[in-house]
């Protein structure tokens, strides 16, 4: 039977990140993943999953290796976020304001894995199980045993990152508190007629809001950019029903003229929930990413608060072997959840609160929120500090 300090269940982007973060400061890994990732072809077609990577978040994955590695693949910088709801309330956060070069990345989620994973290849102190699943699981005071498909492993601490329907978190008997908001978000790659842009934004409806998020490279129209369309869910399963020539119609209907004219080269969709779960940790047993928590996608910050769990594990386990304390005891472990359920649980609600506001029908709510955000766009300090926050410096 192999012995680990660690098996991480998950090989996504948290996964991997915490895989190699924990195996850099000495520890034996391994990790298990059911799909292997495939490799990268500069003509291969983009994935419908973006993220907006934060200035932490490429921090860390300098740290790990493998930001050089993303950015000889696909992505795209940006240095200006815009909001608004009526032109009026137009309000843009710049980059150059809190003396940054950029505000972001837009990165497929593809690329992120297929980088940590470039770097796991490498990484003597990571075996992985790939593909393989997780069956079962028990713990006692001293380890987890790990069933798995293929073999039985054994660890230290069993890392869920299996995703916010996580079967780790299901077998720890560990609940969830969360809801249902009702809606469904389209995801919709195209090509613009606009060129590579350096800014990303989002106009609010009361049906929710519509965002562009720049892609790099040329197309044959111009650009490239991934459009988030929110709405009822009757909705979003109408337009996941036409054809990309319908779509393209009812896209030029119903977002801001500043798209430009575009061309549908993919689609898709997934329903918007909120889950965070009773508590991060069950003995030897820790969540990470979305297997703790998923959080309203308006702000793009569900990857970043994902990897902020990853450095902060780091952290606390670098910190303790530092000290000359035993890394794996259960109390050093419940510092990760100290460190991180305020901050994640923070985040989630002013994503709740924002949402709830844009979308409420009252005129007086309606008039109230476009007067916040035109006095946000004058706060000046204020304004830079939370960008600021949101960029994880």
């Amino acid at each position: 039977m192999k012995n680990f300090d660690c098996v991480v269940i998950g090989g996504g982007m948290i996964g991997a990140a915490s895989a190699v973060a924990l195996a850099n400061l000495g520890l034996k890994i391994g990790l298990v993943e059911l799909s292997p990732c495939h490799e990268f072809s500069a003509q291969s077609s983009f994935d419908l999953r973006v993220s907006a990577i934060s200035v932490a978040t490429q921090q860390l994955l300098e740290q790990l290796d493998a930001w050089h590695s993303l950015s000889q693949k696909r992505l795209c910088p940006y240095s200006r976020l815009g909001v608004w709801e009526t032109e009026l309330s137009y309000t843009e956060f710049d980059a150059q304001k809190i003396e940054q070069p950029i505000l972001g990345h837009i990165v497929e989620n593809k690329l992120i894995q297929l980088s940590l994973w470039e770097v796991i290849s490498s990484n003597n102190n990571i075996t992985t199980f790939c593909p393989d699943t997780l069956k079962a699981f028990t713990q006692n005071t001293e380890q987890v045993i790990v069933e798995l498909e293929s073999q039985t492993i054994t660890a230290k601490l069993l890392i869920a990152a299996d995703g916010a329907n996580s079967k780790v978190r299901a077998l720890a008997n560990i609940g969830v508190t969360g809801w249902d908001y009702n809606q469904s978000a389209m995801l919709i790659n195209v090509e613009t007629q606009l060129p590579q842009q350096n800014i990303t934004w989002q106009q609010f409806y009361e049906t929710g809001p519509v965002a562009m998020l720049p892609l790099s490279g040329e197309s044959e129209l111009g650009g490239y950019a991934s459009l988030v369309w929110y709405h009822q869910k009757s909705e979003i399963k109408r337009l996941s029903s036409l054809s990309n020539h319908q779509l393209e119609e009812q896209i030029m209907d119903n977002f801001p003229t500043r798209l430009g004219k575009i061309k549908v080269i993919d689609k898709g969709t997934f329903p918007l929930t909120r889950k965070h779960a009773n508590s991060y940790q069950k003995g030897r047993v820790l969540l990470l990413g979305d297997s703790a928590h998923t959080i309203n996608p308006m702000a793009g910050q569900g990857v970043n608060i994902g990897f902020k769990d990853v450095k902060a594990l780091q952290q606390i386990v670098a910190k303790a072997i530092g000290n000359g304390e035993s890394w794996s005891d259960i109390h050093v472990l419940a510092r990760y959840e100290k460190q991180r359920r305020n901050d994640n649980l923070m985040m989630m609600t002013t994503m709740d609160m924002l949402y709830s506001s844009f979308s409420h029908p009252s005129t007086i709510v309606k008039v109230a929120r476009n007067i916040g955000l035109m006095l946000a766009n004058h706060s000046g300090a204020i304004k830079n500090k939370a960008l600021a926050y949101a960029c994880g410096l």
